[in-house]
């Protein structure tokens, strides 16, 4: 067991534990409550961290959970409106259709 990453709040470490495990990667968030304890350590050693199960693991998860934080930007046109999209959006905000396969 290997510890990935420290996460600056509770939600987001159970968010990347969660998605790294549905990618097959089980990971699990560890010092949960530790904040709680912020002041009589230093408050960078209270943060949750999210650590990796598998050792062999380890950089897999550091490759996917930096692709997972940093999605990409991307440009595309509706088939439904032909409205213009930006961002990591897989949906039309206008009509609701889904983005076209690449």
């Amino acid at each position: 067991m290997r510890r990935l990453v420290p996460a600056p709040n509770l939600a987001l470490a159970t968010l990347w534990a969660d998605m790294l495990t549905h990618a097959g990667i089980e990971a699990t968030v560890q010092r949960a409550y530790a904040s709680s304890i912020a002041g009589e350590l230093p408050p960078d050693q209270a943060l949750p961290e999210v650590w990796v199960s598998d050792d062999e693991q380890l950089e897999s998860a550091r490759v996917l959970l930096a692709q997972l934080r940093r999605p990409t930007w991307r440009h595309w046109r509706c088939p439904g409106c032909a409205e213009t999209i930006d961002g990591p959006f897989e949906q039309c905000w206008n009509c609701g259709a889904a983005m076209p396969p690449a």
